[in-house]
């Protein structure tokens, strides 16, 4: 299978019922409100280069973001935090990422997250997160040269390693954490929301060390 033919298949996935109904539900209702604002309101599919040593792995679509935008991190404010790091890491084209046409492109780094929708309050529920796996065991089969996993969040943390059946007692998620599992490495940071951006939680450059330590994990000049 290519990616594109898995695009499909999961843009498609209605296996959540309380997912479906809340994402179709923000974009009827902001159709309404803003007509010349178009929602995606599906399940949002990865973004990135297919041959990605780096994959960026995130909590779940924003309602409001990526739920609006069909691309991860793109339209809020994560995504206004994580781009211009990529770009200054020369990892992006472009520092800015605002719709599907707007000609960024990513290098050496793949971004998908834990869960494809977006669930009310950004908190899936452990089915759901069970349920999504099995797109995330597809995506990253499709991701052969994958060296390292940098996790945003402890949610999306956890999820990478049961992916790889490890334990979390042995792996417990802090910023800057770094674990192997099987052949990659798992490198952790705080998540990119405006929560921890705005308070100082996560500041540019303790997330631009993060991604220097994955280029350098990734072998990426």
């Amino acid at each position: 299978m290519s990616l594109e033919a898995l695009y499909a298949q999961l843009t498609a996935c209605r296996a959540c019922p309380r997912l479906v109904v809340w994402r179709e539900q923000v974009g009827r209702e902001k159709r309404a409100a803003f007509r010349h604002t178009p929602y995606w309101a599906k399940p949002v599919p990865g973004f990135g280069d297919p041959k990605a040593r780096i994959l960026i792995f995130g909590l779940a679509p924003g309602a409001h973001g990526s739920n609006r935008t069909g691309r991860p991190f793109t339209g809020d404010a994560s995504g206004d935090f994580l781009y211009p790091a990529l770009y200054q890491a020369g990892l992006a084209n472009q520092p800015t990422s605002s719709h599907l046409d707007d000609g960024l492109a990513l290098e050496g780094v793949y971004i998908t997250a834990a869960v494809r929708c977006a669930p009310p309050k950004n908190k899936p529920t452990p089915l759901e997160l069970r349920t999504c796996a099995g797109w995330t065991a597809q995506e990253l089969a499709l991701l052969p040269h994958l060296r390292v996993y940098l996790a945003l969040g402890q949610i999306a943390h956890q999820a990478l390693l049961a992916y790889h059946g490890l334990p979390r007692a042995h792996h417990p998620f802090r910023h800057g954490g770094e674990y192997r599992v099987g052949e990659r490495v798992l490198l952790s940071s705080y998540h990119v929301s405006r929560q921890n951006t705005q308070t100082g939680k996560l500041t540019r450059p303790m997330f631009e060390a993060i991604l220097e330590r994955a280029k350098a994990l990734a072998e990426i000049g």
